[in-house]
């Protein structure tokens, strides 16, 4: 319906903790009640036992409170726990969607979302247990004990209510001293995170060249603006709970006082003066633990912020297009493209058909938009204009799971995942051996697992860090050429390859054509042109020369009259 605002995956899990949420409120009714037996203890003790200088009546006065502590420590132990099985309930409603989101942010080229994303997601969970939102929970219930404190003497509540309203200001004024350092703090920390990750990422170059004690530099600048503006959220933080707690304690002073002065006036009787000031303290104390753990709940208020506008912007994907296995006709049309959220316009209007079983290389100077092109035929970027079709159907619109197992994709940056060889082949399904060894055969890759003591099940490393580049080169061509897709797109895939590594990679090919696999090869080394019927010249996004890669060759090297040749041979 127009004009009704659809609740969001977090907002929805959120709602699903209510019976959590009223199971603590209810314990914590309990709890606030209970806290009141030391007043009744003391109350008892000075009108019954000291009058009747019984024994017995204080024996059984003692264990009845002791009792009664017990079973306060037992209640907080359970709604603590509640909170902590709701906490564990939240996560496992959002932990898809937020690793959807995380996902697609990082297809969609969304700086540092998906690590932020699960550190929003772990601090609104371990804030649920926290003694922040027991005191939130416990900040209605305080009223119980403020009507106790009217029953008693009118102007011992009006005195609680105006301790209250001091505390709220404090935490109003808290809240506005500390929300500007602290938002500036965690953006400096998070830029403090992601250029660390960054350096880590590229430690080999960093140590290669000498660059660490530059990078250091750079990230302890970044680590002390970080600390500074924390710093100085945490001292308004310190000074503004120190305040709170003193004018706690000055209240309970007060209220002391007060009911003394009322027990002289013969309104209360005179165990009356120390019950007022416990229940004064009592009244105000959800207050001080909200305003003490306030860093905590403005953490937890902007994790929710930043999940909750993640979860919309990038909420679960609907399942694609369900359709029969393809049989590899390519058919790039009119297509217009660039990186995700970037204005530019990389690919400028591409158009160009691969015939079932059929091979192309593409080839064009650096920064051509060849690898932005290969990412568009996988079906990884959307076009903003244009279509690019496997079968006659929008590739980007195919369901991902159907589509996957028929697709082989080696992209330009080899990435591997912590495992086996067998596992990174298999693409991490239910490895079949046969397959397994064939797409290895198929690559040249056997003859190195022969000589490893665990064969297959030889464990590569966090991104194959256990292999060489041409090792890992290999991995990840036997992993594209798994099963047999019937539509593979390699970019670059011997940039990392020797001699034999060539040849391999030669042999692939052929065999997935033999097989009737539609080959699509991004290259710049033109031995492997011998293994391709067509040719595609990119050149500023914009194809130049198409056809088989004889006339291609042959046109590229006989330029218009007058005119030297635009390019002499392909560059990578």
């Amino acid at each position: 319906m127009k004009g009704v605002k659809v609740k969001s995956p977090l907002q929805d899990a959120v709602a699903s903790l209510f019976p959590f949420a009223l199971h603590t409120f209810y314990f914590s009714l309990v709890v606030n009640v209970l806290v009141l037996a030391p007043s009744a203890y003391m109350m008892e003790v000075y009108d019954r036992v000291v009058n009747s200088r019984s024994h017995v009546t204080l024996l059984m006065l003692t264990l009845l409170v002791v009792g009664i502590y017990l079973l306060l420590e037992g209640l907080e132990w359970v709604r603590r726990q509640v909170m902590h099985d709701a906490g564990v309930v939240l996560d496992k409603s959002l932990r898809e969607n937020v690793f959807s989101a995380i996902f697609t942010a990082r297809l969609q080229n969304i700086p540092g979302a998906g690590a932020q994303a699960l550190r929003d997601l772990k601090i609104i969970r371990d804030f649920l247990p926290s003694s922040a939102l027991l005191a939130v929970i416990d900040t209605p219930l305080a009223l119980l004990i403020l009507i106790l404190l009217f029953l008693m003497a009118p102007s011992l509540g009006w005195f609680a209510v105006a301790g209250a309203l001091v505390q709220f200001g404090i935490g109003f004024f808290n809240e506005r001293r500390i929300r500007g350092p602290l938002l500036a703090a965690n953006r400096s920390a998070l830029g403090a995170q992601s250029y660390a990750d960054g350096v880590i990422r590229n430690a080999q170059v960093i140590e290669s060249m000498g660059m660490l004690a530059h990078i250091h530099k750079r990230w302890i600048a970044l680590q002390q603006e970080f600390l500074m503006q924390q710093a100085e959220a945490s001292d308004h933080a310190g000074t503004n709970a120190a305040f709170s707690k003193l004018v706690q304690s000055l209240l309970s002073s007060l209220l002391l006082g007060m009911g003394c002065w009322l027990t002289l006036k013969g309104e209360i009787h005179g165990s009356g003066m120390i019950v007022a000031s416990i229940l004064g303290g009592r009244v105000l104390a959800p207050l001080v633990q909200i305003i003490g753990g306030w860093r905590q709940v403005e953490g937890a208020l902007e994790s929710y912020g930043r999940l909750e506008g993640l979860l919309r912007e990038l909420p679960m994907p609907q399942k694609g297009m369900a359709l029969p296995a393809p049989v590899g006709q390519l058919s790039v049309e009119g297509v217009i493209a660039g990186a995700p959220r970037s204005p530019v316009q990389i690919i400028k209007g591409v158009n160009f058909r691969v015939a079932p079983g059929g091979s192309l290389a593409i080839v064009g100077p650096s920064a051509s938009g060849k690898t932005t092109l290969a990412r568009l035929l996988v079906g990884i970027w959307p076009a903003l204009q244009g279509k690019v079709r496997l079968d006659g159907n929008d590739i980007y619109q195919w369901d991902k799971e159907e589509l996957g197992r028929h697709v082989g994709y080696l992209p330009q940056n080899v990435e591997l995942f912590e495992g086996t060889i067998a596992e990174n082949v298999a693409r991490f399904g239910e490895p079949d051996q046969e397959k397994v060894n064939a797409a290895c055969r198929m690559v040249g890759l056997d003859s190195l697992i022969d000589q490893l003591s665990n064969g297959y099940a030889t464990q590569i490393g966090d991104d194959g860090s256990f292999l060489s580049g041409g090792e890992r080169q290999r991995v990840a061509l036997a992993r594209a050429v798994y099963d047999m897709p019937k539509f593979v797109v390699l970019d670059e895939p011997n940039a990392s390859l020797d001699e034999a590594g060539d040849a391999a990679l030669i042999n692939a090919v052929m065999q997935l054509r033999q097989n009737g696999s539609t080959v699509i090869v991004i290259t710049h080394r033109l031995n492997i042109l011998g293994a391709i019927e067509h040719m595609l010249v990119l050149v500023d996004g914009q194809v130049q020369r198409f056809g088989t890669c004889k006339e291609v060759m042959e046109a590229l090297q006989t330029p218009p009259a007058g005119q030297p040749p635009p390019i002499s041979r392909p560059q990578g």
